[in-house]
């Protein structure tokens, strides 16, 4: 049997990191069997699907590098198609016409509330459907199994057994014709020969009636793999309070996306000790037998770390490609000044976010430093001016401008002065970024080259003297 796996959000919000996973799962799955994968947008919710969202999403997947063998596929596409199944399943008499008002639901369900009673259609239609308008627009139910159980092996959560007495007749077409969520999905994974039905445990209830549905139709069952849910640090389910839920969101922090799939594999499956993981890795390696039956924490300080370990790994030309939007975002023209490999080669050590290592890659694309104001009270005094004045001196004699040669100019400035090598090298820092902090100087001087180094150590020296 050909693997086949679909990913499908509803376009009524962003892509949140829960729906991230699951796509992640269903592409791993899918890949490491040589099967497809399928992007489909269930919109059949008209009142709250936006384009926006639908932007949101694909937006999202291209980012993570989920891309689909087929789709985006769009539900509201296949209206004629869902009602061809209302109309099978009618004439099947596996569905018929609801006549019940609203008002009559709402009573009939506050009474079995009154009662201890669990709230359900109490089937009225089904067994002596009341005198109706011949104009009104009835419901169509689903007529659900009234003896046995529906049990299936869930490849995830094991056997899983639900008595059809604890199911009702549920609505699969509205008043108005369209279809509903437990018919559109059934339907649609039918006809895309979904052999895997890989999901959050939040649909677990869903699945005995889509079984039931399934049934009816004639149709072979998928595999069903319910992932459980993701939780913040405080044992809720993770939500906006907790902080960004949104993919992009993470793109807009200065997270890798390689780093933010790697970190969402391991929310839930592991491979022993083993915590990063290439792509081609995670396909070879992930299985749903693995992956856990309880709860994940998201751990935002474990995210920081894998990040940070992509931003030292990865070759500078991937880096710079996804640097690039950070760039833009800071307003940072990298036409003039050096090389941004060299940047990110420079910086890479320092930073755990992308937006962080544009932010500290400014000084080099901008010969206009503002200095910061208390390192400049403490290092820029007039006791600053001589060892800096020898440090351009000494420096305009070096030929190969290496780092290990400018560190022993440095060096010999240090030497000659008879100080410690505070007193010059903590000015030079100032004087070449602006900041306190920042690399090693002779790795700065390297990438920063010559005229640019000198020509900031001497603008430095006539800021001291303007302030004196």
């Amino acid at each position: 049997m050909s693997v086949r796996t679909r990913f499908a959000p509803s376009p009524t919000g962003y892509l949140h990191i829960g729906g991230a996973r699951t796509a992640l799962f269903c592409y791993l799955h899918a890949r490491r069997h040589q099967g497809q994968f399928i992007l489909r947008i269930e919109d059949t919710d008209r009142e709250r699907s936006t384009q926006e969202s639908v932007d949101a999403i694909l937006d999202g997947m291209q980012w993570l590098g989920l891309d689909a063998d087929e789709g985006p596929i769009f539900q509201t596409d296949r209206f004629d198609r869902y009602a061809e199944v209302v109309a099978q399943l009618l004439d099947s008499g596996h569905a018929y016409h609801c006549y019940c008002s609203r008002e009559t639901l709402d009573a009939e369900r506050d009474a079995q509330r009154a009662r201890g009673d669990k709230p359900r259609y109490s089937g009225t239609c089904r067994h002596n459907p009341p005198a109706h308008d011949p104009a009104a627009q009835p419901v169509v139910r689903f007529r659900n199994p009234e003896q046995g159980d529906v049990s299936w092996d869930d490849a995830v959560k094991g056997t899983i057994t639900v008595s059809n007495t604890e199911l009702d007749d549920l609505i699969i077409a509205r008043g108005d014709g369209s279809p509903t969520y437990n018919l559109t999905v059934v339907v649609d994974d039918v006809d895309m020969n979904i052999s895997h039905v890989v999901r959050g445990d939040d649909h677990v209830n869903n699945t005995p009636r889509q079984i039931n549905i399934y049934n009816a139709m004639g149709a072979t069952l998928p595999v069903f793999a319910h992932v459980p849910m993701i939780l913040g640090d405080d044992g809720a389910r993770l939500s906006k309070r907790h902080g960004a839920v949104s993919v992009m969101s993470y793109r807009n922090m200065g997270y890798l996306p390689e780093a933010l799939l790697n970190y969402l594999v391991r929310l839930g499956w592991s491979h022993g000790d083993q915590e990063l993981f290439s792509l081609d890795e995670m396909i070879a390696l992930f299985s749903l037998d693995d992956v856990n039956v309880s709860a994940s924490t998201f751990n935002t300080g474990k995210l920081d770390w894998v990040n940070q370990q992509y931003i030292q790994s990865l070759p500078a030309n991937r880096l710079e490609q996804a640097l690039s939007w950070h760039l833009q975002q800071a307003d940072i023209n990298t036409d003039k000044g050096p090389a941004v490999a060299d940047a990110i080669d420079l910086l890479r050590e320092r930073c755990t976010h992308l937006n962080e290592m544009a932010e500290q890659m400014a000084f080099l694309y901008s010969d206009d430093l503002v200095y910061e104001a208390k390192a400049a009270s403490k290092q820029f005094k007039p006791a600053a001016i001589e060892p800096l004045t020898l440090l351009a001196e000494t420096l305009d004699s070096v030929i190969d401008w290496q780092a290990d040669a400018l560190q022993s100019a440095i060096v010999q400035t240090v030497e000659t002065l008879g100080v410690g090598f505070g007193k010059v090298g903590q000015p030079l820092r100032l004087a070449l970024t602006g900041r306190a902090a920042a690399p090693a100087n002779d790795q700065i001087l390297a990438v920063l080259g010559k005229t640019r180094s000198i020509d900031r150590i001497r603008q430095a020296i006539g800021w001291i003297q303007s302030q004196s």
